[in-house]
């Protein structure tokens, strides 16, 4: 495995357009940041981060976006936005994809929507 990171984003990838999502941008950059995954659900653009964990040991934390990362997902969206003019009138939702080691499957996947709320308009 060349870069963790990419392969972890195309098992995110694969696992979200099994649930109906369509992919719109993979590794957005910006001035700001980068963004993993920009993906359709239904009629609202998810901006997606991945993580990933080594340890199932799960308290609850480990999903969470510290506010600096916030603001620059944010900035990124709002550049994507800007310049892809057809999605101005989505919903927006910022969401967090956690990979961990599974016990039955190769990973465990924990879809995290919502995680953090921002205005972009």
């Amino acid at each position: 495995m060349n870069n963790p990171g990419t392969f972890l984003e195309n098992i995110a990838l694969r696992w979200l357009k099994t649930r109906g999502l369509k992919v719109v941008a993979k590794n957005y950059l910006s001035r700001a940041g980068k963004i993993d995954i920009i993906m359709i659900d239904e009629n609202t653009l998810c901006f997606i981060e991945v993580k990933y964990r080594r340890s199932q040991d799960f308290d609850g934390t480990d999903y969470g976006i510290p506010v600096s990362e916030q603001q620059k997902i944010t900035q990124t969206a709002l550049s994507f936005v800007s310049r892809q003019h057809k999605y101005l009138n989505y919903p927006r939702r910022f969401d967090t994809l956690l990979i961990e080691p599974g016990i039955d499957e190769p990973y465990e996947i924990n879809w995290i929507k919502n995680v953090f709320s921002a205005s972009l308009y």
